[in-house]
């Protein structure tokens, strides 16, 4: 990490360094082993890693310790799936990418979810987030703000109860 970077941000450490894709030409163990002598500087607390396969993670979990994971998964894209199997038996945080893909729905797919949305008197967006936080204990979605009312809708799919009926309903839209 350059000092430079620490420099335009006014501070000796960043506390979470999410390296945002592991460069391919590059040996995986290097990257969170370059990380690694970072934390060891004291120039970051945490590691973080994006964007990267299971084995890629079991890989990087046995140089050092890794704080957060964060990969695209959502209602529709559970290409990570196996990633976060790796992740939920090591850590604390998997931060998924588009977690609400609600505007990426259509068909029977954005009629499912509107289904389920309805009969819990919520948006889909709400449901996407609510199925995220049943689906696993170290999902912990960040979903994006466009509007000064989206935190709020947000924060309310903590609220929403999903079914066994309606996690079915949900967990078979991937294949949708």
């Amino acid at each position: 990490m350059r000092e430079a970077s620490l420099g335009r941000l006014r501070t000796d450490r960043t506390d979470l360094h999410q390296l945002h894709r592991l460069d391919p030409r590059m040996p995986v163990a290097d990257q969170p082993g370059a990380l690694d002598a970072l934390r060891r500087e004291g120039k970051i607390r945490y590691i973080g890693l994006d964007t990267l396969t299971a084995e890629q993670l079991e890989q990087a979990l046995s140089l050092t310790g890794i704080a957060s994971v964060q990969n695209r998964f959502n209602l529709i894209d559970r290409a990570s799936d196996a990633v976060l199997k790796v992740w939920e038996a090591h850590g604390p945080a998997f931060l998924p990418r588009f977690p609400p893909a609600g505007g990426a729905l259509t068909g029977a797919t954005a009629t499912a979810l509107d289904a389920v949305a309805e009969s819990r008197g919520a948006t889909r967006g709400q449901i996407a987030l609510a199925w995220l936080l049943h689906r696993s204990p170290v999902l912990c979605p960040t979903p994006g703000t466009g509007s000064p009312a989206h935190p709020a809708e947000n924060l309310g799919a903590r609220e929403i109860e999903l079914t066994t009926e309606d996690m079915s309903r949900l967990e078979a839209l991937a294949s949708a």
